[in-house]
């Protein structure tokens, strides 16, 4: 049995349960697959950007955590059947729901949580409302990007052992969205540091973020920054 290091000091990134999940949903499960499953789909589903948030098939089926997991929960059965087995009963229970849209081939299943978001997405969806794209170009659960200290030498400057540590703990602190578009409004405005950036990720994380920040709301989330409590930050 490999033992576990424990948990990070400082900021760290945290996967909201509501309250339910222990007091009512935990007792009731009994298969090891099934609540790392749920666990799985909890954390990825908070990880997505925007309102509409729903996980396909495929993205199960690639993400190398969940399947290393499933095959460590039924080691004489393959991660597929395992994650067969986890769904059906996850749906079942109906802490998952599903939805297919499309025809033949094509035809895609998506599936939500089954709490009041998950619920009025499906009845759009039934309801001809909203349509996904394609999911292979619209949503994967944490795909590769550049690390945050490639994209910081790219766009800001040069980086100090005392500023890698402070990247390090806005990496484990803050969503990678976040840290990206914060980046992108400190370039937009030509105020290329890191105190400036980190400034709005408190911000942010103290006020609230607008999770669909683009074009002119992320112009105006950067003006901001050019005077009042924040102007300390321009010329640093």
């Amino acid at each position: 049995m490999r033992s576990f290091p424990g948990f990070r000091e400082g900021l760290s990134r945290h996967t909201p349960l509501p309250e339910s999940f222990f007091g009512e949903l935990l007792p009731l499960i009994d298969d090891l697959a099934e609540l790392q499953l749920i666990l799985f789909c909890c954390r990825a589903l908070a990880q997505k950007d925007g309102p509409l948030r729903y996980l396909q098939r495929f993205e199960l089926e690639t993400d190398e955590h969940l399947l290393l997991a499933l095959r460590q929960a039924a080691p004489g059965q393959s991660p597929a059947d395992t994650l067969k087995g986890a769904l059906g009963r996850a749906l079942k229970r109906r802490v998952l729901l599903a939805a297919t849209f499309g025809e033949g081939e094509d035809g895609q299943t998506l599936y939500v949580l089954n709490s009041a978001t998950g619920r009025d997405l499906l009845a759009r969806l039934e309801a001809g409302h909203w349509r996904p794209g394609d999911a292979r170009q619209t949503a994967a659960i944490l795909p590769e990007r550049p690390g945050l200290f490639r994209l910081y030498e790219a766009n800001i400057g040069t980086i100090t052992p005392m500023l890698a540590e402070q990247l390090n703990e806005a990496e484990a602190g803050f969503p990678y969205f976040w840290l990206e578009e914060a980046l992108q409004l400190a370039v937009q405005h030509n105020k290329r540091n890191w105190r400036y950036v980190r400034a709005i990720l408190d911000r942010w994380e103290r006020e609230g973020r607008d999770r669909g920040l683009v074009g002119r709301a992320a112009q105006d989330d950067g003006r901001r920054f050019v005077s009042g409590r924040y102007a300390e930050f321009i010329d640093s």
